[in-house]
């Protein structure tokens, strides 16, 4: 019997906009936790923290111990977990004599789901025998970006037409879709990257000359999107004059629908294009947005900036993703797992990079942008010297090709 592998797409997809839902829908209820539960917004800002902290121990943890545990059971968890995490937010808080410790444990027990899903969902994709995977990750990718741009809209949808005091009912709806994204995990074809044994370990993995590189391009990767789109809601304000509500939605949405538009041009027409190519001209394109935002006087500039910048980082992460893995077949899931580390510690460094350097600047935001670029720019140089490497092993391989 022919296995389903489209279903196995469907559950990966399914998982990024479960991981979209996770990150994106807490943060709209921020002012409701103040306001309801009298909570500190000192504290509250501690979600954020607690949710990519939570990610990057599981990136950690997969490293070492997934293989071994098996990728059905560990992704199986990764559903449950974001389930339980959102369905919980409705009943935990009021059952804690502080809702705040209820609150802070459906989130870290949501983003345990959220990084599992961030390490297993690609390698499951990538073990499938699908033709162009590169432009199949890319796809794939885009359901994070769409996800997110779902999650805003019809959130603040549902609070327009029934009101915000109802936000419980939809937490538990939107904990319908990883509950029924189990049932998928459990019923299609996974398959693994490498034979049990034959992965290389995390020593091995680090004497590869090209993961270091690799590694480089995922934190430049995860900082470059992450400074630009915690700032998006900023540039929406000033450049529009718009409430800062609005700004908050509409700003990261913006990023959003850009960075999905890039990867599903790439997921489309990627077999056409050469892929290295394809993140060297968005790298340039990245580096000229923090430019734009940074130098530009004009706050239209600034936000197109910011709005282009979203198209420039989506080919980023699973780019690196697509060059690396079939460069090193036998890295299995540590390799996964150590770029999507390497991703959430760009995303931590670079955000708190530019508001460090905004802060010595006055609180000139546009100066802390202007050292924010240094992340794009790394990442060009490190695509050039990859373009380097890659294009003088094809020349040797042609000659020794034409010796024989």
């Amino acid at each position: 019997m022919k296995k389903n592998y489209k279903k196995t797409l469907l559950a990966c997809y399914l998982s990024f906009i479960t991981q979209a839902i996770t990150a994106n829908f807490t943060p709209l209820l921020f002012l409701k936790f103040h306001t309801d539960y009298a909570i500190p917004l000192g504290k509250i800002a501690l979600i954020p923290t607690a949710f990519f902290l939570t990610q990057l121990l599981i990136d950690v943890f997969c490293a070492r111990f997934v293989d071994s545990i098996g990728y059905r059971r560990s992704v199986i968890v990764s559903a449950i977990s974001s389930a339980a995490g959102l369905a919980g937010l409705a009943f935990l808080p009021s059952l804690f004599p502080d809702p705040f410790t209820g609150i802070l444990l459906c989130v870290i027990v949501y983003a345990v789901g959220s990084g599992l899903t961030e390490v297993l969902a690609s390698p499951i994709v990538e073990a499938c025998p699908f033709d162009h995977k590169d432009a199949v990750m890319s796809l794939l990718h885009s359901f994070y970006c769409w996800g997110s741009v779902g999650v805003i809209l019809l959130s603040t949808l549902f609070f327009a037409l029934f009101g915000i005091t109802h936000w419980k009912i939809l937490a538990c709806l939107w904990a319908l879709v990883p509950l029924y994204n189990i049932y998928n995990f459990a019923t299609c074809p996974i398959e693994y990257l490498t034979e049990d044994g034959k992965s290389m370990s995390i020593h091995e993995l680090l004497q590869v000359p090209l993961f270091w590189m690799a590694i480089l391009l995922m934190v430049c990767a995860g900082a470059s999107e992450l400074s630009m789109a915690q700032w998006a809601s900023a540039y929406t304000e000033a450049a529009l004059g718009l409430p800062k509500t609005i700004g908050d939605l509409a700003g990261p949405c913006l990023f959003a629908v850009t960075m999905g538009i890039s990867r599903v041009i790439y997921g489309h027409y990627g077999s056409k294009m050469n892929l290295v190519h394809f993140m060297l001209g968005s790298g340039l394109l990245c580096l000229c947005c923090y430019l734009l935002a940074s130098l530009s006087a004009n706050p239209l500039i600034g936000l197109m900036g910011c709005i282009l910048c979203g198209f420039s980082v989506g080919i980023m992460w699973p780019g690196t993703i697509s060059i690396t893995s079939p460069r090193i077949p036998e890295g299995g899931t540590a390799l996964f797992a150590l770029l999507a580390m390497s991703g959430d510690l760009g995303g931590a460094l670079g955000p708190s990079l530019v508001g460090a350097a905004t802060q010595r600047a006055g609180d000139n935001l546009q100066a802390g942008m202007l050292i924010g670029g240094i992340f794009p720019l790394v990442l060009v140089i490190v695509l050039f010297m990859l373009n380097r490497q890659i294009h003088s092993r094809s020349t040797e391989s042609a000659k020794q090709t034409d010796s024989n």
